[in-house]
């Protein structure tokens, strides 16, 4: 399930990070329209200046020949339009990690795999899958362990890691709310491997006990994905042992105020 297009500016505003061809593209169709404000074509030039700092000269060029409102870009670009708008365009363009691209990593995994074996993804691998999350990752991470069968293929595992970009983690079970594993999703057969995907809202809420930065950028992304009483409700009813554990009661509070401006619910000050 793809990641749903946006147009330019909610593309930008907030992203911790943007795929390069995505604002291209996003360019491209907001320099389509007629009538555009000072503010939207200093982002286009903006936009493009990042691209130029991210790709080069030639591949700027490429892109610019190939799309067919060219000339319109130029001319943004070439207005005087004074300094830049948007500096940190630039710093947070990022190459994405696809989707096609976990599920190749899966297939040719699959098919070297001899006896039948499962794994669950969770993690930002997960939300991608879903469809809910657009960001460069180099971790598949699944709940608990690596099972042996493929922790066993070293010479493969250290391939894809090379070849995709891509290689196996995991983490503990105990990080995600109680009865996550009633709630996992099917993603299918790859040979010998059956993957499920921890679902969106679990991979939230363990994400809420995280102290990580990117896991609480991960958070800002998701909560404009979620629905946001459903996330209340699990949280009242499966993360009480989650919540009994200090460190992570104080990083899921700090998360959860950035995110909504008020307190964790069932807490005073809380929904």
């Amino acid at each position: 399930m793809p990641v749903a297009e946006q147009d330019l500016w909610s593309l930008t505003a907030g992203q911790p990070e943007i795929d390069p061809d995505r604002l291209a593209a996003a360019i491209e169709r907001q320099a389509m329209r007629d009538g555009l404000d000072f503010r939207t074509r200093l982002l286009i030039r903006d936009g493009v200046d990042a691209l130029a700092r991210r790709w080069g000269p030639q591949r700027l060029e490429t892109w610019l020949a190939a799309t067919p409102v060219r000339e319109r870009i130029v001319r943004i670009r070439e207005e005087e339009l004074g300094p830049a708008g948007f500096p940190s365009l630039a710093r947070r363009l990022m190459e994405q990690t696809r989707p096609e691209t976990v599920l190749q990593f899966l297939r040719e995994l699959g098919a070297h795999v001899r006896r039948p074996v499962r794994i669950d993804v969770g993690g930002s691998a997960s939300l991608m899958l879903l469809g809910k999350l657009s960001r460069h990752t180099e971790d598949i991470d699944l709940v608990d362990e690596v099972p042996g069968e493929l922790r066993e293929q070293h010479d493969l595992l250290d391939q894809l890691s090379r070849r995709y970009g891509l290689r196996l983690a995991h983490f503990q079970s105990h990080y995600l709310p109680t009865g996550w594993e009633r709630r996992v999703q099917s993603l299918g057969r790859f040979g010998n491997l059956e993957v499920h995907l921890v679902d969106a809202y679990d991979v939230f809420l363990g994400k809420l006990f995280s102290g990580r930065e990117k896991d609480r950028d991960d958070l800002r992304v998701l909560a404009t994905e979620l629905d946001r009483a459903a996330l209340e409700a699990r949280f009242r009813r499966d993360t009480a042992t989650l919540r009994g554990e200090p460190a992570l009661l104080k990083a899921a509070t700090l998360n959860w105020y950035v995110l909504y401006g008020d307190s964790l619910p069932g807490e005073p000050g809380g929904e």
